[in-house]
C-alpha cells in the first residue's frame, strides 16, 4: 500500500507565497511522475504542475512563472513553491504519484492520490 501525505496549505493574502510538500510512503518500488492538481468548488480537478523522475516538467498556463515544482527522488517527496498567489488560486491541492508498488505477486503500477490540502488566497 502506498500513501501520499500533503502539507503546507493555509490562508495567505494575495501576492503572498506558500510551499506545499507531499511525501510518498509504503511499498514503493519506483515512482515516475509526481505532481500537483487542484480542484475549486464546483469545478473539475485540473493539473497544476507535474515532474517526471528525470526532471521534465509541465505547468498549467495559469501558474507559469509563479509556481515551481521540484522533487527529492531519494525522499519520494515533491514540492510546489507558489508565489504571487491570486484569489483564483484558491482550491484544494492534491498530490498525485504514478508509482510501481510491491505486491504479493510482484509489482503493480498504481496512480496514487493524496487527501488534499486547502489553499485559500484572500483579496
Amino acid at each position: 500500500q502506498v500513501q501520499l501525505v500533503e502539507s503546507g496549505g493555509g490562508l495567505v493574502q494575495a501576492g503572498g507565497s506558500l510551499r506545499l510538500s507531499c511525501v510518498a510512503s509504503g511499498s514503493i518500488f519506483d515512482i515516475d511522475a509526481m505532481g500537483w492538481y487542484r480542484q475549486a468548488p464546483g469545478k473539475q480537478r485540473e493539473l497544476v504542475a507535474i515532474m517526471t523522475k528525470g526532471g521534465s516538467t509541465n505547468y498549467a498556463d495559469s501558474v507559469k512563472g509563479r509556481f515551481t515544482i521540484s522533487r527529492d527522488n531519494a525522499k519520494n517527496t515533491v514540492y510546489l513553491q507558489m508565489n504571487s498567489l491570486k484569489p483564483e488560486d484558491t482550491s484544494v491541492y492534491y498530490c498525485k504519484a504514478d508509482a510501481v508498488v510491491v505486491t504479493m505477486s510482484g509489482y503493480s503500477y498504481r496512480e496514487v492520490w493524496g487527501q488534499g490540502t486547502l489553499v485559500t488566497v484572500s483579496s
